[in-house]
C-alpha cells in the first residue's frame, strides 16, 4: 500500500485559512495530515519543499505573501513565494505523484467586468500582488495538468487574523461611526467554509470525480465593502446606521482594488459538489459560531 494514501500537507498553517484546514481536517481521526507553519517550510526553498511534499497524497496550499499593498514596493519577493514558491511546490507533487490545491486571488482578474468571472476567463492583474499569484497558477497548470487545481478566493474572513470582519468589530466598540467603500463589488468568504470546500475538493480529486483545473471559493451573492459592514453590524445586535458609506477616492491606496471581484461558480458542477452559500447566510453562520449574533 503506498505510504501516500489519505495523507495531507497544509502549508501556511498557521494563517487564518491554514488554522481552519487544520481544524477541518483533524475532525475526522482517520485522517492523517501534516500541518506546516511559514516558519517550518520556506516554500522558496525547493529542498525543504520536496523533502515535505515527500509521503502525502493531497498539498492544500495555503501559504501566500498576502500583503497587497507592500508588494507594489517588493514585487520581487510577493513573487519569489506566490509565483517561484508555488512552482517549487508544484514540481515536488509532479516528482512524487501528489495532488496540488492550490488557493489563489480574485485579484487575477482586471475588475471592470459587468457579469460574474467565470473560471476560464482571461486574467489581467491590475497589481503587483495580482501578477505574483497569477505567477504561481501558470506554474500549477504548466506542471500538474491532470493533477493541479487553483482555487481563487475572494474578500476571506475568519475567527483568526486580521480580516474585514474582525476589524469592523473592533472598531465597532471604539467608533460611533464608521466610513467604509461602497463601490466595490465582492463575495466576503468565510475561510473556515472554504477549507471545508478544499478537503472536499481534495477528497473529490483522489477519487477521480473532480477535474483538475480552477474553481472559484467564494460564497455566492454580491455585496459591497458598505453592505458587508451594514450586515456585521446588524447580525451582532448593533445599530447599521453607524456605518456610512464613502468611495474608493476617499481612501487611496497604494496599490489599485479591482472595483469588481464576483466570481461565477459552474465548474463545481463537474465536481459533483455545488457553490458555496450565499454571503449573508455564511456571515450568519461565521458570527454565530463566535456567539457574536444577537438573538430575539
Amino acid at each position: 500500500m503506498s505510504e501516500r494514501n489519505d495523507s495531507w500537507l497544509v502549508t501556511g498553517a498557521g494563517g487564518m485559512l491554514g488554522r481552519d484546514l487544520v481544524t477541518v481536517l483533524g475532525a475526522d481521526p482517520a485522517r492523517r495530515f501534516t500541518a506546516a507553519t511559514r516558519a517550518e517550510l520556506d516554500l522558496t526553498d525547493p529542498e525543504a519543499v520536496r523533502a515535505a511534499v515527500t509521503g502525502h497524497d493531497v498539498v492544500i496550499n495555503a501559504a501566500a505573501w498576502t500583503a497587497v499593498d507592500a508588494a507594489e514596493t517588493h514585487e520581487d519577493e510577493a513573487t519569489a513565494v506566490n509565483g517561484a514558491g508555488v512552482e517549487n511546490l508544484a514540481h515536488a507533487c509532479a516528482l512524487v505523484g501528489a495532488r496540488l490545491l492550490h488557493v489563489s486571488t480574485d485579484y487575477v482578474f482586471p475588475g471592470d467586468a459587468d457579469r460574474p468571472y467565470p473560471e476560464d476567463a482571461p486574467t489581467a492583474p491590475v497589481n503587483a500582488y495580482g501578477r505574483s499569484k497569477l505567477v504561481g497558477e501558470q506554474a500549477v497548470s504548466r506542471l500538474l495538468p491532470e493533477t493541479g487545481y487553483v482555487v481563487r478566493t475572494a474578500w476571506l474572513y475568519g475567527t483568526h487574523g486580521r480580516n474585514f470582519v474582525n476589524t469592523m468589530l473592533r472598531l465597532a466598540a471604539e467608533r460611533e461611526h464608521l466610513t467604509v467603500v461602497d463601490d466595490q463589488l465582492g463575495q466576503p468568504t468565510w475561510s473556515y467554509a472554504l477549507a471545508s470546500r478544499l478537503v472536499e475538493l481534495g477528497d473529490a480529486a483522489r477519487s477521480g470525480r473532480a477535474p483538475a483545473g480552477s474553481y472559484h471559493g467564494t460564497a455566492s451573492g454580491q455585496t459591497t465593502w458598505f453592505g458587508l459592514a451594514r450586515a456585521v453590524f446588524a447580525l451582532s445586535g448593533l445599530d447599521p446606521d453607524r456605518v456610512r458609506p464613502t468611495t474608493s477616492a476617499d481612501y487611496p491606496l497604494p496599490a489599485a482594488r479591482p472595483a469588481y471581484s464576483v466570481l461565477g461558480h459552474d465548474r463545481w458542477r463537474s465536481a459533483g459538489l455545488a457553490p458555496m452559500p450565499d454571503w449573508h447566510e455564511m456571515l450568519g453562520r461565521a458570527l454565530a459560531s463566535r456567539g457574536l449574533v444577537a438573538t430575539t
